[in-house]
């Protein structure tokens, strides 16, 4: 079997590590700023307070104060009150980490190096997002929704501002765009990215994973948006946006199979995916999960006899894998990464390849309100953006308080000519400018 490959053998670690050294011995830490303070915000609040030299998180605003507050106290650490970009500052430069509700005021600050956001919310980070590049900071976002909603165009506006914008280290959209790279490092040319899950039902909700969420303390919204397919969707469109990449049909294959991830190889007909120029997907309840996979080909005789020599196979797939994810623990990489050397862990180039579009997990009714990601009305599934595009299909993360003018039925796809947009939000304007921008894919 295949060997695991650990995110491209760890390099990205390797460098950063080194960077980070050198500024803490130096005394020129990455300060950094942190929007949101949910369960993955407390996670990287306390590995920067805590583990990571080089690196401060200086400030964290969030809406509900004693939620920042937390994210510091469970680290050990003492915060302040402020409520403005020169009390920042002024808290940086007396050496005392902050806390704040006005994600504004934080981007304001001139202390900052480096914007986080944790939030997984589409229009607050759209707008936190808009507002970093245009100060000229760089951003790492944990927010996949949003990067799988307008990324090309947001990505498109970093590039213009001389700013990094990228997805993370440590998650499998992230994890999957290292080991892409480093396949690629071998010759080898990659045709399937994907994600290992334990659990795949669309018709989860809340209330089946509220036990779930209580018992891990996250919010059963984010848990159910897991188990119901959005999540899957969103990372894998973010991946297929990064690196040219579609999907082999709507909803992705997510296959069933129990075995080794290495038995994958057998499944896909090569011909298609040379065809399609490569696909991402997902499989259900394979192993080692819950990790990553990444299926290529050689052209080059010689080189295929090196690979079966070296145990990797016959091909003409070739299995590379990771056999988990991290999450917050890698994301101090992905700043060091975009500070020190403008380097993306995972960015969209150009136009959008795949949209996640929303689907019915029940019967609604007209004059229904739309409730958010991971709860009782839609999931996501991913979709080709020529195919979104040309039946109008209403991508989810625009989905949330939208009103519908029709009855729908389960297992419907929404389009917009089916709802009533929420007015005035800046993804919607951001989604119509990233369609003229990108007319074509």
């Amino acid at each position: 079997m295949a060997a695991a490959v650990r995110e491209a053998l760890g390099l990205p670690m390797i460098i950063t590590d080194t960077a980070l050294q050198r500024r803490e011995a130096e005394g020129r830490p990455i300060r950094v700023g942190m929007v949101g303070a949910g369960f993955m915000g407390r996670g990287l609040a306390n590995h920067i307070v805590n583990t990571v030299p080089g690196m401060l998180l200086v400030a964290v605003a969030n809406k509900t104060l004693a939620n920042a507050e937390r994210a510091y106290t469970e680290a050990g650490a003492t915060p302040t009150r402020v409520s403005t970009a020169a009390e920042i500052d002024a808290a940086i430069t007396a050496g005392t980490p902050c806390v704040l509700e006005d994600a504004f005021e934080l981007l304001a600050a001139e202390q900052i190096d480096c914007i986080v956001d944790v939030t997984g919310a589409v229009e607050f980070g759209a707008r936190v997002t808009v507002a970093a590049i245009e100060r000229g900071l760089p951003v790492v976002t944990m927010n996949a929704e949003l990067d799988g909603t307008v990324g090309p165009l947001l990505a498109h506006r970093a590039r213009e501002a001389g700013v990094i914008l990228t997805g993370v280290d440590g998650d499998q959209p992230g994890v999957q765009g290292n080991l892409i790279r480093f396949v690629k490092s071998l010759g080898v040319t990659p045709l399937v990215s994907g994600n290992i899950k334990g659990l795949q039902d669309e018709y989860r909700n809340p209330t089946t994973q509220k036990g779930f969420a209580e018992k891990w303390g996250q919010d059963p919204y984010m848990v159910t948006s897991f188990a119901d397919g959005t999540k899957v969707s969103f990372e894998e469109a973010i991946v297929a946006n990064a690196h040219g990449f579609t999907v082999p049909k709507r909803g992705m294959f997510g296959r069933d199979h129990h075995g080794h991830v290495d038995e994958l190889t057998g499944m896909y007909d090569v011909d298609q995916l040379r065809e399609l120029g490569g696909i991402v997907d997902y499989v259900v309840g394979a192993q080692p999960g819950p990790g990553i996979y990444v299926l290529g080909t050689h052209d080059d005789p010689k080189q295929r006899h090196y690979l079966e020599l070296y145990k990797l196979g016959k091909g003409p797939l070739y299995s590379f894998y990771t056999p988990y994810h991290l999450c917050h623990f890698e994301v101090p990489n992905t700043i060091a990464r975009a500070v020190d050397f403008a380097d993306a862990a995972l960015t969209p180039p150009g136009g959008p390849r795949v949209d996640v579009v929303a689907g019915v997990k029940r019967d609604l009714k007209a004059g229904d309100t739309l409730d958010g990601l991971g709860g009782y009305d839609t999931y996501g599934l991913a979709e080709s953006t020529p195919v979104t595009r040309a039946e109008g299909l209403l991508p989810m993360g625009v989905a949330e308080g939208c009103v519908l003018q029709r009855d729908v039925k389960k297992d419907d796809v929404l389009t917009y000519a089916d709802v009533t947009l929420p007015p005035g939000r800046l993804v919607d304007e951001l989604r119509a400018e990233q369609e003229k921008l990108f007319p074509s894919t």
